[in-house]
């Protein structure tokens, strides 16, 4: 059976796509399934045999459980290098970066956007084709297990972590839960005798890895695959290595590792140091993560995309040091941390305390039950209140850090900077 690619929305149909009935809690794909072969799709995968009219309609047990199954399916057919990623934070850059290094030798696909869950990483795998020489799969879980069943589909050659953060606290059961699930990617490479991608900086990374083939990279180590020899921000990021000097469009030493991993696979894989400069430095964020962006007469940092404690923690640490005037930091809410969210919104705040020449502005209710009784800088309700009182103060000529999780969407201050 042949088709033209996969859908799974009837909405977005290509002629001859196979369409795939997906379920969640508030839809049902199975009734949309006659109006995607209308649209132009030239089969409809279900799993409720009632919307079965004819030889088009292919009905299975579990459509999910079918497209991961033709997904692992079609890796398999394919004579194709897959590279895995996973991680609490920086996943989808490091993932856009290895894929700027990578297609300036050989045609690369990777995750669009994040689509890296049980349903993004099949529709990511099933978007490479014959042409297809290197594929990069991004892998995002918030509980055990997950990695590992993520893995059993698109079976990684290569496998990079990171790093291990505080991130989805609530799904894995504190930090040694985002440890034990990030590190199912290792075990996944280890029993399968694949190669490992490490930071050698990184203690836990270094330690997990002791007995997987492993491509190193660290900072002034002469035994690493690739040795950093030096890293600069201020504020974005200045990498060297080879005596070749990386200036990027990115902000904060956080992403450092991110543009080092990079470097280090594109080495791996042939990547001539001067095609690796070059993908390198004109890769530019666009998509909420670090980046940094001019109005009027301010300069803002915009990392709203998401939000973690260990994410917070390391954009913060980068703001304070940068050295500019009238800094103001807008902080939303962190989400999915469970039993420990009162704990470490409480930690971000006494981070932030002792630094008098930064104007705060903390966003949501898990910030304000915190709240310190002479400030007037706890926004608890809505965006809206945040907006009413910034608005009053006339900004001009500042630099400001504007971060929080996804669900703040806190890049609706740029409409009003």
């Amino acid at each position: 059976m042949q088709s033209s690619g996969i859908a799974t929305d009837n909405r977005k149909i290509n002629s001859n796509n196979l369409f795939v009935a997906l379920k969640g809690d508030h839809f049902n794909g199975n009734k949309f399934a006659l109006s995607a072969l209308e649209n132009g799709a030239k089969y409809a995968i279900i799993d409720e045999v009632e919307f079965q009219i004819d030889e088009r309609f292919i009905l299975v047990e579990n459509t999910l459980d079918t497209l991961q199954k033709l997904a692992n399916y079609h890796r398999n057919q394919l004579n194709i290098i897959i590279i895995g990623l996973t991680g609490s934070n920086g996943k989808t850059t490091t993932k856009e970066l290895i894929h700027a290094v990578l297609s300036q030798k050989y045609n690369t696909k990777a995750t669009v956007g994040n689509l890296n869950n049980h349903i993004g990483v099949p529709l990511t795998l099933l978007s490479f084709d014959a042409s297809t020489e290197i594929g990069i799969v991004e892998m995002g879980a918030n509980h055990q297990k997950e990695i590992e069943m993520l893995c059993g589909i698109c079976q990684p050659d290569f496998g990079y972590i990171t790093n291990f953060g505080k991130a989805h606290l609530e799904g894995f059961g504190g930090t040694e839960g985002v440890i034990k699930g990030k590190s199912e990617l290792y075990e996944y490479l280890s029993f399968n005798k694949k190669a490992a991608v490490v930071n050698t900086d990184d203690a836990i990374q270094n330690e997990k890895t002791k007995n997987i083939t492993r491509i190193t990279f660290g900072l002034h180590t002469s035994q690493n695959f690739v040795s950093i020899s030096n890293i600069e921000t201020n504020p974005m990021v200045k990498i060297e290595f080879d005596n070749i000097v990386i200036q990027s469009h990115l902000i904060g030493l956080y992403n450092a590792n991110n543009i080092n991993a990079a470097i280090t696979i594109g080495k791996h894989f042939g990547v001539s140091n001067e095609k690796i400069k070059f993908g390198l430095e004109n890769y530019i964020p666009n998509n909420n993560r670090s980046q940094l962006i001019e109005k009027n007469s301010n300069k803002i940092i915009l990392d709203a995309y998401n939000a973690n404690p260990s994410s917070m923690l390391a954009a913060l640490t980068n703001f304070f040091q940068l050295q500019e005037q009238n800094k103001i930091a807008i902080l939303g809410d962190m989400f999915e941390l469970g039993t420990e969210s009162s704990e470490e919104h409480q930690k971000l705040i006494d981070f932030c305390t002792h630094q008098t020449d930064i104007n705060f502005y903390f966003i949501g209710k898990d910030f304000y039950a915190h709240k310190n009784i002479n400030s007037n800088m706890h926004f608890n309700d809505t965006f809206e209140s945040f907006k009413d009182a910034f608005t009053n103060q006339k900004t001009e000529n500042s630099f400001l850090l504007i971060k929080g999780s996804r669900g703040m969407s806190l890049e609706r201050t740029l409409e009003i900077v």
